[in-house]
């Protein structure tokens, strides 16, 4: 009867402290935010993910009646940047990353200071920075098959760059199989990149359509095509990688928020409804569309989902050209 007794006690008190926790978590997420937030983000200042950081962190701080600050912190392929986020103890700071930071890293990297699956918290995708493939005005390349082409009849000549994660591992995948010698310039900001593509410096370019337009519009670079599966309103006229005949070029650049591991779901929902409440407003809609990027905000588990999609599709991918991570 005793034993019998105190199993019920047992019960009692595991069910009193979840509801206790279950209260908890409620009235955080309800109070949440109740001072400035941060968006820690591991990319440079004037890129395609920085621009749709400082939007949506301008509208959610509408929202959230608190202001909500970018700050950048560059360097290392995101890793400074994810490292910084996960040394704070700020409930009131978010990663707002692109998702090579959850799928490209652990590839290209040997160690990661963090473990992605672990320690990042998919929170909601906020939007897809669309890359395209531009060449200089310097160069008479006017097509990807006239990359190739050109590639071919002058190995190793021909030069390229882009933004960090995602296109160093496909293009360079791309390159490998095949078999095209092409030297890849590594740059720590966008400003000298598009300086020294413009003049003739860099001949290739692979990184955000919004960030390579001025550039085209002056004159100074072509677009080659984009790397989504739709042409974009920015570049009606402008091929997508697959319609030129290159779908293995093709690269989603999502970006989103991330929260800490013990992150409380139901703060983690309540951030995710307020992202996809201002990614369906239509003049978020216009203002990204207009910069090169499509709205995308969906629940945590949609993100996670999409996060692991991509994981498996470049993991498979370095497998298939031997990739070694050299750092």
């Amino acid at each position: 009867m005793r034993c019998y007794r105190s199993a019920v006690l047992l019960v009692f008190l595991v069910l009193l402290l979840s509801a206790i926790f279950g209260w908890h978590s409620v009235v955080m997420a309800s109070d949440w935010p109740h001072r400035t937030v941060r968006f820690i983000t591991p990319v440079p200042a004037g890129g395609g993910a920085d621009f749709s950081a400082r939007l949506f962190a301008e509208q959610l701080s509408r929202r959230w009646g608190q202001a909500v600050v970018v700050e950048n912190r560059p360097g290392a392929d995101g890793v400074i940047g994810v490292s910084a986020f996960l040394g704070t103890e700020d409930d009131h700071v978010l990663l707002y990353a692109i998702s090579a930071v959850f799928a490209v890293l652990p590839i290209t990297h040997e160690k990661l200071p963090y473990d992605p699956v672990r320690d990042l918290v998919p929170i909601s995708s906020t939007s897809d920075v669309i890359l395209a493939i531009a060449a200089s005005e310097k160069k008479s390349i006017r097509s990807l098959q006239d990359l190739v082409q050109t590639a071919r009849a002058q190995p190793g000549k021909l030069n390229w760059a882009s933004s960090p994660g995602l296109p160093p591992l496909v293009v360079g995948g791309f390159l490998k199989n095949s078999k095209l010698d092409i030297a890849f310039v590594s740059y720590r900001d966008i400003a000298p990149v598009l300086q020294d593509l413009g003049e003739g410096r860099i001949d290739v370019l692979v990184h955000a359509l919004g960030v390579i337009m001025p550039q085209v519009h002056s004159g100074r670079a072509r677009l080659l095509a984009v790397a989504s599966d739709v042409r974009m309103s920015l570049a009606p006229d402008v091929p997508t990688v697959v319609e030129a005949g290159f779908p293995d070029l093709r690269m989603d650049g999502v970006v989103g928020l991330f929260g800490k591991r013990g992150m409380p779901e139901t703060l983690r929902d309540r951030i995710a409804s307020d992202v996809r409440a201002v990614a369906n407003d239509s003049s978020i809609r216009e203002k990204l569309s207009a910069v090169g990027q499509a709205a995308r905000a969906g629940a945590p588990a949609e993100f996670a989902a999409l996060l692991d999609e991509h994981r498996r599709r470049l993991a498979d991918l370095a497998k298939t050209i031997d990739f070694k991570a050299t750092q």
